[in-house]
């Protein structure tokens, strides 16, 4: 049988993110095959190539996001890197940016700039509150995303305030996922009509999205939801998570009755399997309750006991833990790839699982600059020039 193309091969993207969310997005595209081409600044590159951890030399965070992907260095500020810039636009698919609103416009490569060149080119527009809106200069991280989002007020204990979530939600789910599902609308919508398009994506709106479910306690019931005072953020006994006798904690997911029953009776507190749903004091102390008995054996014990009761309950776990269960290997969740500098370094596997045209790790990471001379030559630069280009720092 032959093989199949990888499901996005012969897709050609720009990449001239940094950090989160373009990189994660890109690397998406990367993983289902297409050619993704990053695009870093010739002084440090993109700036998660500093972060701690290192590895030898390199950020083990940029390890983790810019598998199968080429780096090109280049300086938009400069007329050369320009010209280069929109050379590759013209032959390209896709281009995604990250900057703030306004940045390329400056720099005479905007979406209405290189869709002249290039009416097929899909451009993609990362940033924080998006293109329009009286927010769209405003400067922010994933924190305050979801804190003007409403969604921060969800994380935390009844009373005792918001928190800083231990994911970049809004970054990756209203940033990196957003973006790639646009992209892959927009290429689609290409198919059909030969045209590209603009696609703005707001890390704020992003988050907003993500309130689906809570928003409709604000917009059904008029009910303002915080952390720890709904069924769902905190209140419910029935979902919750519980401190064990060994320090670790385990999470319960008995919403519907059966389960909720079938815990009871596995758990032992019987008499507790009509009380689903209590609420204010009666919830309290009901999870006092189920919490004091949880103290009295470690998470692994509890775990093993209720695994024959069939329902949703499971460990918290520690990172290493996660990514070395027998169904994380299983399903192929951590696996590694050859780098030239680091040696073997591990990965973080492919949540999309295609039956035709599988994910793929093609490459490692790449190098600042790694293939420059490469790509420049593709495009009709020789040597000399390519010298040339390097001495006045435009790569």
């Amino acid at each position: 049988m032959l093989k199949q193309p990888s499901a996005l091969e012969g897709l050609r993207v720009l990449d001239l993110t940094r950090l989160l969310p373009g990189a994660f997005a890109t690397q998406i595209l990367a993983d289902m095959g297409a050619d993704v081409l990053k695009i870093e600044h010739p002084v440090g590159g993109d700036y998660n190539r500093s972060f701690e951890p290192i590895a030898k030399v390199e950020s083990g965070s940029f390890l983790l996001l810019n598998r199968n992907k080429k780096s090109l260095t280049l300086n938009l500020k400069t007329a050369e890197g320009k010209e280069v810039l929109r050379q590759l636009a013209a032959d390209a698919d896709v281009l995604v940016e990250g900057f703030r609103p306004g940045v390329m416009d400056r720099l005479g490569l905007s979406y209405d700039d290189l869709s002249e060149i290039n009416p097929r080119l899909i451009y993609c527009a990362i940033s924080g509150y998006g293109q329009t809106g009286p927010w769209r200069l405003k400067p922010g991280h994933d924190l305050n995303y979801l804190a003007e989002a409403g969604a921060l007020q969800l994380f935390g204990k009844a009373g005792e305030g918001p928190i800083v979530p231990g994911l970049s939600i809004a970054d990756m789910g209203g940033g990196s996922l957003m973006a790639t599902t646009g992209i892959l609308a927009a290429v689609t919508a290409r198919a059909r009509t030969g045209q590209g398009q603009f696609v703005d994506i707001s890390m704020h709106d992003g988050a907003i999205a993500w309130l689906a479910m809570h928003g409709a306690d604000t917009l059904f019931a008029g009910i303002e939801p915080k952390g720890g005072e709904r069924p769902f953020i905190g209140q419910a006994p029935c979902y919750n998570v519980y401190e064990c006798a060994c320090g670790g904690f385990v999470a319960l997911g008995a919403i519907e009755e059966h389960f909720w029953r079938r815990f009871c009776d596995a758990f032992g507190v019987p008499e507790l399997g009509d009380q689903q749903w209590p609420v204010g004091q009666a919830a309290q102390a009901q999870k006092a309750a189920l919490q004091a008995r949880f103290l009295t054996k470690s998470r692994d014990v509890w775990v093993a006991e209720l695994e024959p009761a069939d329902i949703p309950f499971g460990p918290v776990l520690g990172i290493a833990e996660a990514l070395h269960t027998d169904h994380a290997r299983a399903r192929e969740m951590l696996t590694d790839v050859d780098h030239p500098v680091e040696g073997r370094v591990p990965q973080i596997g492919f949540p999309v699982k295609l039956s035709e045209t599988p994910c793929a790790i093609r490459s490692a990471p790449p190098q600042l600059g790694e293939h420059t001379a490469e790509v420049l030559a593709q495009i009709g630069y020789d040597a000399e020039a390519i010298e040339a280009m390097r001495a006045i720092g435009a790569v």
